[in-house]
């Protein structure tokens, strides 16, 4: 699922849809592996299995030895279909956009002899972004992300620093989801501003100060 999910609503739903997900699969498996499976902590999943239970979305049955197994009602199942056409619409939504603003920021870079893009955060952003410079003929020299423990991501070379990026970069596009203010200022900080790209859809314009789109 999109990784732009903040907290609040939709993340709500993306929980209660994978933990409906994962029921209709195993009822009987544990809450210590639904919490592994959602990437969720434990007392978190204790705590949407009883609110889905209270809402009539789950019944409890008990298996030996003295376990329980939890399984979905016909409200359930509706309210599964529900949030999976409502994530798959989001999605769909998110893609369209992300790819027409990838499209746009590279084509700009493009314009101005940029070729090699530095990519600043993992995130589905960063993966759409990828795709689209390997349509426009970009190469993307890596990704940077100094909270990521992996060392590549979708072919790219993933670092934890603009230092560290191998070959050097032109510019750099922001594809962080999780903390984009703090990621844009972060790099505008240590870099030309005026080669710092940031998609419309994350709200963020470049001044003296990074400030939020109206």
């Amino acid at each position: 699922m999109p990784q732009g999910a903040r907290n609040g609503e939709p993340d709500n739903a993306r929980i209660v849809l994978g933990l409906l997900e994962s029921v209709e699969r195993d009822g009987a498996q544990s809450q210590r592996r639904l919490a592994s499976d959602l990437g969720i902590a434990l007392g978190l999943v204790n705590v949407y299995l009883k609110r889905c239970v209270k809402k009539g979305l789950l019944k409890i049955g008990q298996v030996p030895p003295r376990r329980y197994a939890y399984y979905l009602t016909p409200h359930g199942f509706a309210e599964k279909s529900r949030l999976t056409v409502e994530y798959l619409s989001t999605s769909f939504s998110f893609f369209r956009r992300a790819r027409d603003d990838c499209s746009s920021v590279l084509k700009a870079a493009h314009a101005r002899g940029w070729n090699r893009i530095a990519l600043i955060g993992i995130s589905d952003l960063a993966e759409v972004a990828t795709i689209c410079a390997l349509e426009q003929g970009t190469t993307i020299a890596a990704v940077v992300d100094s909270k990521s423990e992996s060392t590549r991501f979708v072919g790219t070379p993933v670092v934890n620093s603009l230092a560290a990026v191998p070959g050097g970069f032109d510019a750099l596009v922001v594809t962080d989801l999780q903390a984009t203010r703090e990621s844009v200022q972060h790099v505008v900080d240590q870099f030309d501003a005026d080669r710092v790209l940031v998609p419309a859809l994350l709200g963020i314009r470049l001044g003296r100060t990074t400030e939020s789109a109206p």
